[in-house]
């Protein structure tokens, strides 16, 4: 395959150049696939960061940014809207239980986040509630990379080397199965000490993404929220990785007998076509900013706020969402969800496998090793492994998982399952130098 030059002087997210992995020049993409510029194919099996919901070069999206980019491309969102805002607001908002009112645009699921955590805070301030600021979030929990997301994740080796700088947050400890009353328990006991200094909790909703793809229990979320409506803390899911289907229904409470009420998405929200996020929020949590006092407001913005061409993007997505009532998304994750269910029994059966697990599009499992976590060594030679054989995985340490496009194709599923059965062997044979426990 043809890489691209390194003396390009491009600094790649997530990537140690100190390794010398391969950085693989893409040319096209459809559906399921990429193109690179020496005309090999590779099975895109994690929807390109998990934000590819249709497939690449969605027919549908490309004509709306098409017909958007002619007309307006860019427009200053304060005292300003246009048609593509409107639109995606309102689709969004047909999505949603009523509660969730009012639609903030940002511009990743970072900065959703962001919006979030300042709009909890805020409203505790607007109220007269100064000292309402602590957030609470998980252990092991990914919310983003700027400083509330990495103050709000737990402290790892994503942040460690800034942890000195971030905000107040309590860590509740993962609701592991079998755990989980311990987690309720912590927070009750927390919330009876400090509720009166707790602004905020935000959380993952039933599958942790970065921190390894950890799946919990559906009522741990029913009870943390029942608690925090009894101590008065603002509950907010990040749903920028579930949104959208992923989990099998169309957002991840929907399992849940909650509504937030903050919600952040980003990710699947362009169907993977271009960068757009939102943080919706409740009418209560609005009228804590909507004043005389232009110092009440909600100070937040960024340069491209509600991008009229990701909007155009958006709207068709979500236009594509709608289909069927929500239907034919839903039944391709559905038949997504089944292959991986018929493919478990024979992980389970692998020695060197422990915990194979599946929601909804999402399969995940922890290869045995003699270093686990997100350092685990083996996870360059896998992913390398992975591309040369057709198939893009990130494996998070020794997690493997895979999360495609809803458009994939069976055979391309079957490729997918080959190549890491494949890679098994491998490890097993301590071929490619793949460091493992025998």
């Amino acid at each position: 395959m043809e890489y691209n030059d390194l003396n390009s002087k491009i600094w790649h997210p997530f990537t140690q150049h100190g390794l010398g992995e391969p950085i693989i020049k893409i040319e096209r993409a459809k559906d399921e696939f990429l193109y690179t510029s020496d005309g090999k194919v590779i099975i895109d099996g994690i929807s390109s960061w998990w934000v590819n919901t249709h497939g690449h070069s969605n027919p549908q999206i490309i004509e709306a940014v098409s017909k958007q980019v002619q007309e307006l491309q860019q427009v200053i969102f304060a005292g300003f809207t246009h048609n593509p805002a409107e639109e995606v607001a309102a689709k969004i908002r047909g999505f949603l239980p009523p509660k969730l009112e009012y639609i903030f645009f940002s511009d990743s699921g970072s900065t959703s986040v962001e919006v979030a955590l300042k709009m909890a805070v805020g409203y505790w301030y607007n109220k007269g509630f100064e000292n309402k600021t602590k957030i609470v979030a998980f252990k092991k929990s990914y919310h983003g990379d700027t400083f509330g997301g990495m103050s709000s994740g737990d402290c790892s080796v994503f942040s460690k080397p800034y942890a000195k700088m971030f905000f107040d947050v309590v860590h509740l400890p993962y609701p592991e199965k079998g755990r989980e009353d311990f987690t309720i328990a912590y927070y009750e006991n927390l919330l009876k000490k400090e509720a009166s200094n707790i602004a905020a909790i935000i959380l993952e909703p039933l599958i942790l993404g970065s921190g390894g793809m950890l799946i919990y229990e559906s009522f741990v979320l029913d009870e943390l929220y029942r608690l925090s409506k009894e101590y008065d803390v603002i509950f907010i899911l990040d749903e920028v990785m579930t949104g959208w289907g992923r989990t099998g229904t169309m957002f991840a409470f929907e399992q849940t007998n909650i509504v937030p009420d903050i919600l952040c998405l980003s990710k699947g929200l362009t169907g993977g076509h271009l960068p757009l996020a939102v943080t919706v929020s409740s009418r209560e949590i609005y009228d804590a900013f909507y004043s005389k006092d232009k110092a009440k407001m909600f100070f937040h913005s960024s340069s491209y706020t509600a991008n009229p061409v990701a909007c155009a993007a958006a709207s068709a997505n979500l236009d594509i969402c709608m289909e069927n009532s929500g239907k034919n998304v839903l039944d391709k994750v559905k038949f997504i969800n089944n292959y991986h269910t018929g493919k478990k029994e024979k992980f389970e059966q692998n020695d060197l496998v422990k915990n194979p697990r599946i929601l909804g599009s999402i399969f995940a499992f922890d290869i045995k090793t003699d270093k686990e976590g997100y350092l685990a060594d083996l996870a360059v030679d896998l992913s390398k492994y992975y591309i040369e054989n057709g198939v893009l995985l990130r494996p998070l340490g020794n997690t493997v998982y895979i999360m495609p496009s809803y458009c994939i194709l069976q055979s391309s599923l079957d490729k997918i399952y080959d190549t890491i059965e494949k890679s098994l062997e491998d490890v097993r044979l301590n071929r490619n130098e793949f460091k493992v426990v025998n």
